[in-house]
């Protein structure tokens, strides 16, 4: 059963509304992949928390006009982290470098490029998001 902001689990009511938003769509995308009720609750209820933190509410409102006012890669510096994401593109899963055009690398199956995606990560010490086909992220 898919939740939504007005109908969530009751272990997440105490949660700010920021993160019980977050909760509820990766819960929502751990179900849609077979994940048992509980388990998706817990597990997408440590995601938010997580994402939270690395996401601060202030860097939201302001990414839209830094986005606007620059060229991500002209204007980056080149000590940043960014982020990895696992998108759908072109028939294939990519694994992108946030705020970056080209990927990585492509691969025929999600599992690969998520395999891909967190041995990369890991050498770089930055989290991986994966996205469904959507877009929208699931973990």
């Amino acid at each position: 059963m898919p939740w939504n902001k007005n109908d969530y689990p009751q272990s997440m009511k105490n949660l700010d509304e920021r993160v019980r938003n977050k909760a509820i769509e990766i819960a929502n995308a751990l179900l849609d992949e077979d994940y048992e009720e509980g388990r998706a609750i817990a597990i997408a209820t440590a995601r938010a928390e997580e994402w939270n933190e690395n996401h601060p509410e202030h860097e939201e409102k302001t990414s839209k006009k830094d986005s606007d006012s620059k060229n991500s890669k002209s204007e980056s510096n080149s000590n940043d982290r960014h982020a990895l994401h696992v998108v759908f593109r072109e028939n294939n899963w990519a694994v992108k470098e946030e705020h970056e055009d080209k990927p990585l690398s492509t691969h025929s199956r999600k599992d690969e490029a998520v395999k891909a995606a967190n041995k990369e990560a890991e050498n770089r010490d930055v989290h991986v998001y994966v996205h469904d086909k959507d877009g929208q992220i699931q973990s």
